[in-house]
């Protein structure tokens, strides 16, 4: 008994423990001693060009039989050198390479991986009520703008909600600059936060604002007095409140109000709320000029224009407003429409 525990605890240490660097030094010692041993032995055949192929098939054991020791010596040397110590190598770097390949996929389950992402969006916090359905409605939108990465940020001790359709990320703090690093938070395009707390989510919102000034950060608070604090600091974060109430009151007073902001915020049913922006270079236009074609030749519906584009967009505005290069332009349709010929419609 004490025996197999020592054995245990001498392969624990001097074979499952050994780095990269030591296994790839004993398999190049294995392949030059082979090499000298059979020259040695005048294997002339086994030595030549084909020596890599004949050592690879006879040290896993597979052993075509087009290529064999024709020596007495080589023979020897063969069966109690180059099989025996070849199947330990070929296990130990099989098995290195198995638990390599698992670790790594282990960490990207946990969230420990590095990621190298960009312009991606960034969804900070964990909600079991909310974020999961986020999520699903953000993979939605990403399939429908070409592809864009989700990345999920947590201080939860949780494994990746959604493996293979998200990228994931476990934190210590929403302010750790190294963690925070590995979830590419500067050069993501969007970031969306919704920690448990309120306090949480204004020093990540704080936070990703000083590090990455040029996306567009929506931060959710159940107060709107911390809402109204962090836009004192950030202008350009966009604070959403729940509204939850509001729409349960507009239901009650307008019948089917619920299916209808359902459908203007889901992009799995029915029609979905959109916005793009007024391209430079394209001469002004009223609300009137854009109206009716974009009805007529892309069955869309504008709804809404951000004429300062300070993420304040005026709903149901006048025909006669003027629209110029770099206003955002809200609209309902079936999809999210990319290739509008505004060159056409601003003709018209």
């Amino acid at each position: 008994m004490l025996v197999l525990r020592y054995l245990r605890k001498l392969i624990d240490r001097h074979f499952t423990q050994l780095n990269w660097q030591a296994v790839i030094s004993m398999v190049l010692l294995y392949m030059v001693l082979c090499w000298g041993l059979l020259s040695a032995a005048g294997e002339d055949a086994l030595t030549g060009s084909d020596f890599l192929y004949w050592l690879l098939v006879t040290a896993s054991t597979v052993g075509y039989g087009d290529l064999s020791p024709t020596t007495a010596e080589g023979k020897l040397i063969v069966a109690f050198f180059v099989i025996p110590f070849g199947l330990s190598l070929f296990a130990l770097t099989a098995g290195k390479v198995a638990a390599f390949g698992a670790h790594q996929w282990r960490k990207g389950i946990m969230g420990l991986k590095q990621l190298n992402l960009n312009d991606h969006v960034l969804v900070i916090g964990w909600d079991e009520q909310r974020t999961p359905n986020m999520l699903r409605l953000l993979l939605l939108e990403a399939a429908q703008n070409r592809g864009r990465k989700i990345c999920l940020c947590v201080t939860d001790m949780m494994e990746n909600p959604l493996p293979g359709e998200i990228e994931f990320v476990r934190t210590s703090a929403f302010n750790d600059e190294q963690d925070m690093a590995r979830c590419c938070l500067t050069s993501a395009s969007t970031i969306i936060i919704d920690t448990a707390q309120d306090d949480f989510t204004l020093t990540a919102a704080l936070y990703a604002d000083s590090q990455n000034e040029n996306s567009h950060i929506i931060a959710f608070f159940r107060d709107p007095s911390l809402a109204k604090l962090l836009k004192e600091h950030c202008p350009k974060v966009e604070c959403t409140p729940s509204v939850s109430t509001e729409l349960m009151v507009k239901a009650a007073m307008d019948p089917g109000s619920s299916c209808l902001h359902r459908e203007l915020l889901s992009a799995a049913e029915g029609m979905t709320q959109y916005s793009i922006t007024y391209p430079e270079g394209l001469p002004e236009v009223t609300v009137r000029d854009l109206y009716i074609p974009l009805k007529e030749n892309y069955a869309a519906t504008l709804i809404a224009v951000d004429l300062d584009a300070d993420g304040k967009p005026e709903v149901n505005p006048s025909l006669d407003k003027r629209i110029k290069p770099g206003c955002n332009i809200y609209y309902i349709a079936n999809n999210r429409i990319h290739s509008f010929d505004w060159a056409a419609l601003a003709a018209r």
